[in-house]
């Protein structure tokens, strides 16, 4: 690339920035008329705060967690007792009330609430949120991923994905950054050279038919060349942006096309030029609107060419097909028949498998599954070959229960799986299930089938060379049940530091359970111990075995909070299927946080409320699931200012 061609794409992008909509944080909330029950929620919850929570914080909290001293962890109740239902406190309330329940606040030494006084703080959390207004939260005009930039390219100009290799890996969805460092840039710039290098023909070369697609035919002479490159351009920047160019946009990429032919480019050349500028701007980056909207402040709804790009970046990691655009053409997309249609349409095609591998496996906590580091002299099968079964396992099971659109309940105890060769091994199935292919394995022994007993997600939860009991309990609380966990203390000594004199003849079971001893561990302990030892007849990879490292018998029982007894996995996961509104719940806040490319706040919780009402009526299926987040407040409107 030459140094012009660089400084006039720099240019041309600091320009076209000036045109995309930046929607930032409002202090000021818009409130449509709420019904009478919201209504009715609301004064209660005001009262409930004054008589109850305020005076349970001025006596236990607010010595420590205070503006007017350093606070604990950074946590002031101050602004709290003023408005209590902001959003910037949503999280706080939270965290604030995981840490009463398990006791670790207060401290020891200081007053401690009664179990109801507790249990009232706890249920608090259920009323906050009917004092937040209704709002779609703040929005997001984020950047592609580097797999949704890559697919972008693919379906464009026929490139191969991995042209992206070399941008830095992403986490998508929730707390996603949108960004663009100077590094980026020019890793753009590059990468767009590249799809210009295989996509188009050299000049004085028979153009390719892609190049013919994008440009046309060259102006006869004597034609306006100034006219023929702006049709171009409107094409180019239509198929490129996901939606209409302004006529602001398109004088953009005109001037570049001028400033190529003011350096002697040839109209080719120029073109070509006009065409890399497109690929390294904010419209083509990130999703934008269609359209500024004219009002000052306030709640709209997506335009469709927005809501277009949301919804096939969501399901597809891509830019919208042809039958989305043209719905957005039409001015359909955005009626609740028609977004619904859509939905269930892109989950059956094959493109569908992007929401596992940017929801599913982020949920899952599988998406480092290739990069976990094992003890090879203990557990020679992880090679690269059984890591992928094994993610490939979890996807194929997502995906089937998403397109047979099975229960949801189907994640937690489901009697099939998916399989090779390689994976039947840990399953014991190597003489039935042969072969590098993956297949759908039908599953006789009921302490298999579901998440929880499936290898890759066990290995995920373990450590390089044996299990853990606590990173297992607290991934089914936290990734199946949604609980908040609090973070273990930072003096409590991990396992391998333990006195070893001391805990020589100890199984792993007793010496995880000394950490019961310290009250400030216990009330967590108490919780994710059992759910972790329900697990422990699986190994670190996923195997079956009666007996642990040292040879003792496996004690897989416990006890959970309610009276609940189980001895062996199949037992638990009946238990933990006991709790599936918990863990629809789950499911929802996490694919619409996921969607919405942000934390969910305030109002957020009055619609999950609704969308789980919708969801339990129909046995709480994943395409119900989906299409709800999809057609949710939220996701169809944003804030503008």
């Amino acid at each position: 690339m030459s140094i012009t061609e660089t400084r006039l794409i720099r240019n041309t992008i600091a320009i076209l920035a000036l045109g995309v909509l930046w929607v930032g944080p409002n202090t000021e909330k818009v409130q449509s008329a709420e019904d009478e029950s919201l209504v009715a929620h609301k004064a209660e919850a005001k009262k409930f705060f004054s008589k109850r929570v305020t005076p349970f914080i001025k006596k236990y909290c607010i010595d420590c967690h205070q503006n007017r001293r350093p606070t604990e962890a950074g946590l002031s109740f101050d602004p709290a007792l003023q408005t209590p239902g902001h959003a910037a406190f949503s999280e706080k309330w939270k965290k604030s009330a995981a840490r009463v329940k398990t006791h670790d606040m207060p401290p020891d030494g200081m007053d401690q609430p009664t179990a109801e006084e507790r249990q009232m703080f706890a249920q608090w959390l259920e009323k906050v949120k009917y004092l937040s207004p209704k709002d779609p939260g703040p929005f997001v005009i984020r950047r592609l991923t580097k797999t949704e930039y890559g697919n972008t390219l693919h379906d464009l100009f026929g490139v191969d994905p991995s042209i992206v290799a070399s941008l830095p890996d992403e986490v998508s969805g929730e707390g996603y950054l949108n960004s663009l460092s100077p590094l980026q840039l020019e890793q753009y710039l590059t990468i767009s050279q590249k799809v210009l290098d295989q996509a188009l023909a050299p000049e004085g070369k028979p153009p390719t038919n892609i190049q013919k697609l994008l440009f046309g035919e060259p102006p006869a002479s004597g034609t306006d060349v100034q006219a023929t490159a702006r049709k171009m351009a409107q094409t180019l920047a239509r198929k490129a942006y996901r939606r209409p160019p302004s006529a602001a946009e398109l004088d953009v990429l005109l001037k570049v096309f001028d400033l190529g032919q003011q350096n002697n480019l040839s109209y080719l050349a120029s073109s070509r030029l006009m065409l890399k500028a497109i690929l390294v701007s904010p419209q083509f980056l990130f999703i934008t609107p269609a359209k500024e909207i004219k009002a000052e402040k306030g709640i709209v709804p997506l335009d469709d060419y927005q809501l277009a790009s949301r919804l096939s970046y969501l399901l597809w990691a891509t830019m919208p097909d042809d039958e989305l655009m043209a719905l957005a053409d039409q001015g359909k997309l955005h009626e609740p028949p028609v977004l619904k249609a859509q939905v269930t349409r892109m989950l059956l095609d094959s493109r569908s498998r992007a929401l596992f591998d940017g929801f599913g496996a982020q949920w899952l906590k599988l998406g480092n599954l290739h990069d976990r580091t094992f003890d090879l002299e203990k557990f020679p099968q992880m090679t690269d070959e059984m890591r992928t079964a094994m993610y490939d396992e979890a996807r194929l099971f997502f995906d089937s229960i998403v397109r047979e659109n099975h229960s949801v309940a189907d994640f937690i105890d489901s009697d099939y799986t998916f399989l090779n060769g390689n994976l039947a091994t840990l399953y014991g199935l190597e003489k039935t299930v042969t072969g590098p292919e993956m297949r759908k394995v039908k599953l006789t022994n009921g302490n298999r089938g579901g998440i929880l007993g499936m290898p890759g997600v066990l290995a995920a939860t373990s450590f390089p060379n044996r299990t853990s009991p606590v990173n297992r309990g607290v991934w089914v609380l936290e990734q199946v049940l949604g609980d908040e966990v609090p973070a273990a203390p930072p003096n409590v000594p991990a396992l391998e530091k333990q006195d070893q004199k001391q805990v020589a003849n100890l199984t792993l079971r007793e010496r995880t359970e000394l950490h019961r001893a310290d009250p400030v561990c216990a009330n967590c302990h108490r919780l994710l111990d059992p759910i972790g030892f329900g697990l422990e007849n699986f190994d670190a990879i996923g195997r079956w075995r009666d007996q642990d490292d040292n040879g003792e018998a496996i004690d897989a029982s416990g006890e959970l909070p309610g009276g609940k007894h189980f001895s062996n996995p199949r037992e638990l996961k009946t238990i933990i299927a006991a709790h599936n509104a918990e863990f629809s719940r789950n499911l929802v806040e996490r694919l619409l946080a996921y969607a919405l490319c942000r934390r969910l706040e305030g109002y957020d919780e009055i619609v999950v409320d609704q969308l789980m009402q919708k969801i339990a009526q129909d046995d709480y299926r994943m395409q119900t699931l989906i299409t709800a987040v999809v057609t949710s407040y939220p996701f169809t409107h944003r804030r503008i200012e």
